[in-house]
């Protein structure tokens, strides 16, 4: 059945699916992907530790900072708000998602779950899988706080690249109508390659990893980050499609009875 409904009744669905799926990546991100940043910022606090004895030292007696280096939210606290943060990003997500859905549903034959199925698997080969193979995640204790503008920037360039490539792919998929499926989908990912690669080689290369900085902390975290945002679009995609499917399948009964009538 194709997607039906208002776009009312889509973004009400993308938000309940959204908050559904935030919570279970805050869930992955709480077990897999906090105690890598822990063990990162204790290796930052070690590196500095340092640092601040030799500048108390220096200090004049009775000269003390007191908690200006406290954090202004506990580590607790930004564990336990991460699910507030995620729920909500997971919220927004969904509506982008109900809106996307609702403007592609006139081109496609798909069924509404498939519909939401391939939409939330495209935005997530743009949002999530382009810019993190080409600007992967980072722990707390790597990087420059002076080029986190410059990083920011590049991560949206990116995410731009990542929907130039799936619209490309799509735009190639469509061009070969009437042609054999395999063949489509060859031209589908070849097009998305081209476009990424393309962009990966304009786009300026980014290391601010120090050298004695452990590689395996690096990896299980960048493994955590990417485990997090992948569980938020798959549940997206997989909760939209189910509230669309169970939907679908409350109001057939109530069709059937209306045309039986007639």
């Amino acid at each position: 059945m194709p997607l039906t409904g208002s776009l009312k009744t889509l973004l009400l669905r993308g938000l309940l699916a959204g908050l559904i799926a935030g919570l279970l990546a805050a869930t992955v991100g709480y077990f897999i992907g906090e105690p890598q940043v822990d063990a990162a910022i204790a290796i930052e606090e070690a590196a500095a530790a340092p640092a601040e004895h030799g500048h108390d030292a220096a200090e004049p007696a009775g000269h003390s900072h007191g908690g200006e280096d406290e954090p202004l939210v506990s580590r607790s606290g930004q564990k336990a708000g991460q699910f507030l943060a995620l729920g909500l990003a997971g919220m927004a997500f969904g509506a982008l998602l109900a809106a996307a859905l609702n403007f592609g549903r006139r081109f496609t034959t798909l069924t509404g779950p498939k519909l939401s199925l391939y939409a939330a698997g495209f935005a997530w080969a743009a949002i999530v899988a382009v810019p993190f193979f080409k600007y992967p995640a980072n722990p707390p204790a790597v990087g420059d706080p002076e080029t986190i503008n410059n990083r920011t920037w590049l991560w949206v360039a990116t995410v731009v690249l990542g929907l130039l490539a799936v619209a490309a792919s799509i735009a190639a998929y469509r061009a070969l109508a009437g042609q054999l499926d395999t063949l489509r989908l060859i031209a589908g990912v070849a097009a998305f390659v081209l476009v990424t690669t393309v962009g990966y080689v304009l786009l300026p290369g980014v290391n601010e990893v120090a050298d004695d900085f452990p590689a395996t902390l690096l990896w299980r975290f960048r493994v955590a980050s990417l485990a997090e945002t992948t569980t938020l679009w798959v549940a997206l995609g997989l909760a939209f499609a189910a509230l669309t499917e169970f939907a679908s399948r409350r109001s057939t009964p109530v069709v059937e009875q209306v045309a039986t009538a007639g």
